[in-house]
């Protein structure tokens, strides 16, 4: 796959198009969408996806509910649309 982090990106965006407005995915369901055999190897990938779009206002990346810095956190988080 020679642009993972642009697929990654849209898929992001996309799984959350599909969802109610508030709901949030975790990085991992972008990361199963696009390799569902090597999705843990995505993971590094997903999380800077959601944090490229983070930083470029089109998500909020949470943990606990609170919006934090993906580069930052340490455990799980979530990716929603901003309030």
């Amino acid at each position: 796959m020679a642009d993972v982090d642009g697929v990654l990106e849209r898929t992001i965006g996309s799984l959350l198009d599909q969802r109610r407005p508030g709901t949030s995915i975790c990085p991992s369901e972008a990361a199963r969408a696009v390799d569902p055999e090597g999705w843990r190897e995505l993971m590094p990938a997903a999380r800077a996806a959601a944090g490229r779009l983070a930083a470029a206002g089109e998500v909020e990346v949470t943990q606990r509910g609170q919006v934090v810095d993906v580069m930052t956190a340490r455990g799980p988080v979530r990716v929603r649309r901003p309030h």
